[in-house]
């Protein structure tokens, strides 16, 4: 049988996405080798990050050059990340999915083109323009009025009693966060509730539903995948982002929060914050371990894929950083 070059072509374009993606696991890997060999499984679950004595002669570890009292441990960054990821996807969900019923059904289709484009333009906005408004915006509007509501309502709850601080921390990255994942959300969510057949809408409204029941009970369960990829998709970003979540977080270290007002670091806010530092180290050691960071960061993205790729059935959906 004879092998078309357009076939030949297309395979080697499809390859390009395995391969790439191979190709920064192997690098990665490679790179964070020496903080892996000098870590070990400490990494995962130490709570302080210390790039120890950077002015002073490196000492010797399993043979390994490090600095005087270096120490890498990434529990607390691994708790901001998957914390205001999880606050987030809690909060955007609903809204999303509002929005996305709204647009479907509650809209005249002569407008849904126009304002399901508003939302996709949302969707490209520059995370660092979130970020500034953020900063601009929300960690006054956090410290001054929703923080004080907030612990005067459920401050019986220890997660979020007082006090408040200055509006940097878990919340705020969190509302920022949901903020920017709503229109990834619900553009996917609203791109297959319009692909409903009409003939079962029209079947269900003659048996007397409502348009909201219609919506509720007959398109968003057709639409499942849907709503779990958009889930995914929304994770994906929120696991990933790394400039607004480093203006509006506090940037805090070697603490886990207590409340949802304290300060967190994220594992992509942190690499952005620290890699100035680590290249100061004579050793090489903090660099290393940055990558450590990055492979972590890499391996829970490849996990919600197969998550979500289990979840639909084999029909997942990449989750973007």
């Amino acid at each position: 049988m004879r092998v078309r070059p357009i076939r030949i072509f297309v395979i080697l374009v499809a390859s390009l996405i395995p391969i790439t993606l191979a190709a920064i696991f192997i690098f990665l890997t490679l790179y964070s080798w020496p903080a892996i060999q000098f870590n070990g499984v400490h990494f995962l679950f130490g709570r302080i990050w210390d790039l120890g004595n950077l002015y002073r002669n490196p000492v010797m570890v399993h043979g390994t050059s490090v600095p005087r009292g270096a120490n890498y441990g990434i529990l607390v960054f691994i708790v901001g990340t998957l914390a205001t990821s999880f606050i987030a996807l809690l909060l955007s969900l609903p809204i999303s999915l509002l929005v996305a019923m709204f647009l479907a059904e509650g809209v005249p289709e002569q407008f849904r083109p126009a304002l399901s484009l508003v939302v996709e333009l949302l969707a490209s906005v520059p995370s660092v323009v979130y970020g500034l408004w953020g900063y601009a915006v929300l960690i006054p509007f956090v410290a001054n009025f929703l923080g004080p509501a907030l612990a005067s309502v459920a401050g019986f709850i220890p997660f979020f009693s007082g006090p408040v601080g200055s509006g940097y921390g878990l919340l705020t990255a969190s509302l920022v966060l949901a903020i920017m994942t709503v229109p990834i959300i619900t553009s996917t969510v609203y791109s297959g509730l319009i692909r409903v057949p009409r003939e079962i809408k029209e079947a269900t409204f003659a048996l007397g539903a409502t348009r909201f029941e219609v919506v509720r009970k007959v398109m968003l369960p057709s639409v499942r995948k849907n709503v779990i990829g958009a889930v995914i998709l929304g994770l994906g970003r929120a696991l990933g982002e790394t400039m607004a979540v480093l203006m509006v977080s506090g940037g805090a270290l070697n603490y886990l929060p207590g409340t949802i007002y304290s300060p967190i670091t994220t594992m992509a806010a942190f690499i952005v914050s620290q890699l100035d530092s680590a290249l100061q180290d004579p050793t090489g050691m903090a660099v290393h371990s940055l990558a450590e960071i990055a492979l972590v960061l890499l391996m829970i993205a490849v996990l919600v894929n197969i998550v979500a790729r289990a979840l639909t059935g084999g029909q997942g959906h990449i989750a973007y950083g």
